[in-house]
């Protein structure tokens, strides 16, 4: 395949995947958010849930519609694209894919009618369940896109005959080694992501004194949950890192810029900052700490740390100074938001909750606000890590990229991605033109409906 229509293709489906990524991530998160408060509403008697119900709720919806529009593209791209992997890898991922069509979008598609439009004529706990199985099928949704994506970083389960990709075990490939962290950090990163929404939606109002006992409450809920799940997100980040470095050692040399395997008895030294130069395999310079390598990866003082140079050239990630700082960006933002969260739940707790001490935070509020898009460019980060990790491989060791990719013309690619540009950038005006509506309406505090 020419390199220009390798590029192409591989730049094609970034890009669908980076605007496509940005609509799951929130549908996961405020779906179980608003299922949470439909529970304590059901729970409590209390209308201030319900009328929490019905305004997160159109943004649910709204987002929903988007991520089932701009998912689209990216399917047919296994067909155009990427041929080379839908024959080798068919028997597996193509089952995984029908999987979570059928077992998480279907259950999705078909509940999120009776959320939307059965209020008053379905009982309170019926509607509770629909809304419950929407939620419990972006989950779903999310478990097999990871567990396809992983089975991808470190495959498993499988043999290959005659160029083909055939199943001997479907427990093995869909509980492979990569598939806990996989799963977990990604379904922790899209909580997070929700979680930051609504605390920044909630503070945004708080801070202008729009209905103040409203996104007080939703502030509340959301900041405390988010003081659990952002401090468990980068222990499960911690635990994804070893893995990494243990069972792709080449992506993990790459996000570190570590060059030179350690000898026995010596710990691999980190590098907080540099700049990575595949062309002269070494740093062009590096700030250090001694030893901290050693325990980051392997947490264990003298553990070993294949270095780049360990590692043929053909195998080596491309673009090191985009996966270097894209891994320190996604860390960096993990970090702050659980410190961020956890010193503003800590503060509340000193203010014993009441409404005038948290208004009168007006850094902390604008602060939060200023937050919103950090935890989508920590996904996308994350993603690029993963992704442009995993290269030169489709199928980490088996499958190369430009063997993977179908012998389709640039200028059909070029064509084609500036149509898909068009329509991203209509979903994307289409998006927040509607958003902003709702955003400055604020929510309606009419009496719930009986059924």
């Amino acid at each position: 395949m020419h390199e220009a229509s390798l590029m192409l293709s591989r730049a094609q489906f970034a890009m669908t995947a980076i605007f496509h990524i940005l609509w799951p991530i929130l549908t996961i998160s405020l779906s179980a958010f608003v299922m949470l408060m439909e529970a304590l509403w059901l729970r409590r008697g209390e209308v201030i849930y319900y009328h929490h119900v019905r305004y997160w709720s159109k943004l649910l919806i709204l987002n929903f519609a988007v991520g089932v529009v701009s998912g689209i593209p990216m399917e047919f791209q296994f067909g155009t694209n990427w041929a080379g992997f839908s024959r080798f890898t068919g028997q597996f991922i193509g089952n995984i894919l029908g999987f979570e069509g059928a077992m998480a979008f279907m259950l999705e598609a078909g509940f999120i009618g009776v959320m939307l439009w059965g209020w008053g004529k379905v009982p309170r706990k019926v509607h509770l369940f629909a809304t419950a199985m929407v939620a419990l099928g972006s989950t779903i949704s999310a478990f097999w896109i990871m567990v396809a994506n992983s089975w991808m970083q470190t495959p498993a389960g499988i043999a290959v005959e005659n160029g083909k990709v055939v199943v001997t075990s479907y427990v093995d490939a869909i509980f492979n080694p990569a598939m806990a962290f996989g799963v977990s950090h990604m379904w922790l990163a899209a909580m997070e992501t929700g979680l930051v929404v609504v605390i920044g939606i909630s503070a945004w109002h708080l801070y202008r004194r729009r209905h103040a006992p409203f996104f007080a409450r939703s502030f509340k809920i959301a900041l405390l949950t988010l003081a659990v799940v952002a401090p468990l997100q980068v222990l499960i980040g911690d635990a994804s890192g070893v893995e990494v470095f243990e069972r792709q050692p080449a992506k993990g040399a790459a996000i570190e810029g570590h060059w030179e395997t350690n000898a026995p008895g010596t710990a691999a030294n980190w590098s907080l900052l540099a700049w990575p130069n595949k062309q002269e395999q070494r740093n062009d310079w590096s700030l250090e700490l001694p030893g901290m390598l050693s325990i980051l990866a392997t947490h264990d003082v003298h553990g070993k740390v294949t270095g780049m140079r360990d590692i043929p050239l053909e195998d080596q990630p491309p673009a090191l100074p985009l996966l270097y700082y894209a891994f320190r960006v996604m860390a960096g933002i993990g970090f702050l938001l659980a410190a961020l969260a956890v010193w503003t739940a800590w503060g509340l707790k000193r203010a014993r909750g009441r409404l005038e001490a948290l208004l009168a935070q007006r850094k902390l509020l604008l602060a939060w606000v200023l937050c919103i898009p950090l935890p989508y460019i920590a996904v996308e980060c994350g993603w690029i890590v993963r992704e442009v990790g995993r290269q030169p491989w489709s199928v980490y060791g088996l499958l190369r990229t430009r063997d993977a990719a179908s012998s389709v013309a640039a200028g059909a690619i070029w064509s084609s991605s500036a149509m898909f540009i068009a329509f991203y950038i209509v979903l994307f005006i289409a998006f927040f033109t509607f958003a902003r509506k709702w955003l400055r309406n604020g929510p309606q505090f009419e009496e719930p409906n009986h059924a």
